[in-house]
């Protein structure tokens, strides 16, 4: 036995104290401190979750036994008593992480009902109709989310006894009709499990608590926290709270409402609800919700003590709230409020309106956007000549904004595997529920015939900055036959349709999209980013349009220009293969000249681009193979075109097949067997860089990086090359140029010995990409094909190639930092692999003491805000 407290009564508890009782459970005891009405009741802390776990997925008996004592408090607070009692105490048991994950963890309502207590609450509250509605919620509920029992199978039943009387939604159920389904569904879970339904509240509780736990892990979870970087040994708290009952007729409701509009960020209360409904009738978009503010109409009373709550929690947490609410006969209850999901274009709104209204800073303001949820404001929106002559089939409510065009797929398994083939997907569902999280991940956009703005598909849909138009009842969909009915027509599984986010119209063909740009809220946000952050975003851009569009989302200069993907445009290709096949140094050189005017085009078009900003141009890296054909009919004809016999140019082709070109003859071992190719490139970044400054009066300082240098003798070697070429074009052009020489820190024993490296490489950038993939020993090329299993064995969490490993990558780049500089004070650092790009990376960076970091043009702003956000989390 054990002291360790696991169990708290709301009254115990804070908003500070969200990682051990998980978000929603510090709010509500948050809430509590406040005096807002709170239905009362404890958390199991995530600290319980993890135990559970840890012991085999059991509930230890020092856990079981504080429950029973708070159970026991929550008694003498609400005057119930939990079990056979003439007032019994009904709970609700819900998951809540340290953060918000919508949709994604289970929920079981009115749970201690048994055949006697429900005839018990029928007689209290003289209501036979809502003690077994309530009864046959929580029968389904206990058996879909402890039980596994799939939840359709109820719905169907659901569905007979309304087509038996002839009525179209749940309300119109009388008592027997009701009464007759709990029979029915008790048969049912019979039926599945082999036991009957359990009568004892107390197992009822325990089993409830350990669903909740199990739901941790299970598979839609782990893909969303996969998703939003969230780690699992977090856990989740359970929150367990004594019901207050929205379906006990016309004075009674549940909603959901937001204290700002989630979608546009307008400052205005909007929510809905719904007359005679429990919680879930809302989230899952099975009936159609009314606005809020007919709630005014209903009662003004309600009505008007909402409104100020909801001010007074959003003035208190300084952010918008997303909070459920209950009425019960006329009393308001607040069951949660968390910071609420926006899209991209609310999130800068509001941040940029608190902000101008006085209530946070601009420091706090950085903090309110997800740096990845600008990526979606750099998607492409309808063309507008396009969308002007489009005809819309249909239109639903716009959940979540943007546009999306693609084929439309009726399951979550279908569009995951067409996205899998590089298809655009539209997901079209009923409803989504939480099984339908990795479709929804695949879908280009979301589109659903039931369920309003709170709906799970609209909540789900704005947090991952998907586009999403839900409750389009406009539509019918027949799954079965894989059909779409709208406006008369009807669209088959693969045919295309757009949607957009921003009406909730849906056009039934493919639209063309164009390319956003940065203004308005969006701009005065990049422009508080930039004044804060200390690690300065550069771009990694190969050509001139690639440059021209990171300058417009704010690089500060290229981190990294790959001059290997010049090589492979159709003028060029002949040029190097020329060169590949030589067999002498002179006959390298000759075809070398034809590509030099090339390159130095490409340069000179780069550097006028980046006007004037620093620019990293990295030699040759891929192995020869590459530049070359593999099947026999191109190397016939590549043979003919050079003029050679075909067996001289296969047994070329076989000389340079590596076993395994990663680890081969590439990167800087290129230049030490071929000398020629370095002075080539050196010679037109040199040039191209002359001509430019000259002609734009710029003073480019162009940065020549060397790769794959795992040796300091080598890097010597192909440095010395690149001074003695680049002072002979300086010289000859009679112009001053500086330049630097680096290296590309991507194999260990370059970061192991980068205090060695330091004496002759000016800057480090860390290509985390390579240095992962050697690190780890797996190819990125490859890992996709068993990296699943290891999320699901839990022996990885993310994929590495996607956010650093800190551990043992990030150990090498801070190791390599430290040697560098230990060695060269004043050298130059920054990161160029694809992780540049990620928030949690780029914090790593800054807290490493990078100079900057660099990645794809359409990731800069992102690049830009999650840098802005690590100054403020941890100055430097």
């Amino acid at each position: 036995m054990t002291n360790k407290k696991y169990v708290y009564l709301f009254t115990e508890g804070n908003a500070k104290m969200r990682n051990l009782l998980g978000g929603k459970g510090a709010n509500l005891a948050e809430m509590t401190n406040l005096g807002i009405p709170v239905p009362q009741g404890f958390t199991v802390s995530t600290e319980a979750c993890i135990k559970y776990h840890d012991d085999g997925k059991s509930i230890s008996k020092d856990i079981i036994l504080q429950i029973n004592d708070a159970l026991t408090e929550l008694e003498k607070i609400t005057g119930k008593s939990f079990g056979i009692s003439d007032n019994p105490l009904l709970l609700s048991v819900r998951s809540g992480a340290r953060v918000s994950m919508p949709g994604m963890m289970d929920t079981i309502l009115n749970l201690g009902l048994n055949d006697i207590t429900v005839e018990k609450i029928a007689k209290l509250t003289n209501n036979i109709r809502f003690a077994y509605d309530s009864y046959r919620r929580f029968i389904q509920m206990f058996s879909d989310v402890v039980m596994g029992i799939e939840k359709r199978k109820f719905e169907d039943l659901i569905d007979r006894v309304k087509e038996e009387k002839g009525v179209k939604i749940d309300t119109e159920l009388d008592e027997n009709d009701l009464r007759k389904l709990v029979i029915q569904f008790k048969e049912l879970y019979i039926k599945e499990i082999g036991n009957p339904f359990p009568e004892d509240p107390r197992q009822q509780l325990i089993e409830a608590v350990s669903a909740v736990f199990r739901s941790w892990n299970n598979p839609r979870a782990i893909v969303y926290r996969r998703l939003n970087d969230i780690p699992g040994e977090w856990g989740t708290g359970v929150n367990v709270q004594s019901m207050v009952f929205g379906n006990m007729g016309n004075t009674s409701g549940t909603g959901v409402a937001f204290t700002r509009n989630p979608a546009t960020g307008e400052n205005k209360i909007f929510g809905e609800y719904l007359i005679n409904a429990q919680g879930e009738d809302v989230v899952a978009g099975i009936r159609t919700p009314q606005p809020i503010t007919k709630l005014k109409e209903d009662s003004p009373k309600c009505y008007d003590e909402f409104i100020n709550i909801a001010h007074k929690l959003e003035n208190h947490y300084k952010d918008i709230q997303d909070m459920e609410f209950t009425i019960e006969q006329g009393k308001l209850y607040f069951l949660q409020t968390r910071n609420g999901k926006r899209t991209a274009q609310a999130a800068l709104k509001i941040a940029v309106d608190m902000v101008n209204e006085g209530s946070i800073t601009k420091e706090e303001a950085i903090l309110k956007v997800e740096p990845r949820q600008l990526e979606t404001l750099l998607h492409p929106a309808f063309d507008l000549d396009e969308i002007k002559r489009a005809a819309a089939i249909a239109k639903g409510l716009p959940a979540s904004p943007g546009a999306a065009c693609g084929k439309i797929y009726f399951t979550a398994e279908e569009a995951k595997k067409h996205h899998e083939k590089g298809e655009k997907v539209i997901l079209v569902r009923l409803e989504t529920s939480p099984e339908d999280i990795e479709g929804m991940i695949a879908a280009e956009g979301i589109l659903t015939v039931r369920g309003g703005m709170t709906s799970h598909a609209a909540v789900v849909a704005r947090g991952m900055g998907t586009c999403c138009v839900a409750g389009c009842g406009k539509i019918s969909i027949n799954e079965e036959k894989k059909l779409l009915k709208a406006d008369g027509k009807s669209y088959n599984e693969g045919d295309y349709v757009s949607l957009d986010g921003s009406t909730g119209n849906v056009y039934g063909e493919a639209i063309k999209t164009t390319v956003p740009t940065i203004s308005g809220n969006f701009e005065i946000f990049m422009k508080w980013a930039d004044q804060i952050k200390k690690l300065q975003v550069r771009t990694n851009a190969d050509t001139p349009s690639e440059a021209k569009e990171a300058i417009k989302f704010g690089a500060k200069g290229i981190g990294l220009c790959r001059t290997e993907h010049m090589f492979f445009e159709a003028d060029r290709i002949p040029a190097v293969r020329e060169m590949i096949v030589a067999s002498t140094a002179e006959q390298r050189k000759k075809a070398l000249d034809k590509l030099l005017p090339m390159q130095k085009k490409d340069f000179i078009g780069i550097y006028e681009a980046m006007e004037g900003n620093p620019v990293t141009i990295r030699f040759l890296d891929p192995p020869l193979h590459e530049f070359l054909p593999s099947e026999e009919e191109d190397i016939r004809a590549l043979a003919k075109e050079m003029g050679i016999s075909f067996e001289e140019l296969k047994t070329t082709i076989a000389s340079l097949h590596e076993f395994n070109p990663m680890m081969g003859h590439r990167g800087c071992r290129l230049t030490v067997s071929y000398p020629e190719i370095a002075e080539m490139q050196t010679t037109a970044i040199i040039e191209a860089a002359i001509e430019v400054n000259k002609k734009k009066g710029f003073n480019i300082v162009p940065e020549i990086m060397i790769p794959l240098v795992a040796e300091i003798k080598e890097l010597k070697f192909v440095k010395d090359i690149v001074v003695k070429t680049a002072n002979q074009v300086i010289e000859k052009s009679e112009e001053k140029l500086k330049y630097s020489v680096g290296t590309m820190i991507e194999i260990p024993r370059a970061a192991l010995t980068a205090d060695e490296i330091a004496k002759e490489a000016e800057f480090f950038s860390f290509g985390t990409n390579d240095l992962t993939q050697m690190t780890f020993g797996f190819s990125r090329d490859d890992a996709g094909k068993f990296l699943n299993d290891y999320y699901e064995n839990k022996i990885y969490e993310f994929d590495p190639f996607e956010k650093l490993d800190q551990v043992g990558v990030g150990k090498l780049v801070k190791m390599a930092v430290e040697l560098g500089r230990k060695t060269r004070p004043d050298i130059h650092l920054g990161i160029c692999g694809e992780h540049g790009g990620d928030p949690s990376s780029v914090e790593f960076c800054h807290a490493t003491g990078l100079d900057y970091v660099s990645c794809s043009p359409f990731r800069v702003p992102l690049a830009r805000l999650a840098s802005a956000q690590a100054q403020v989390k941890n100055p430097r």
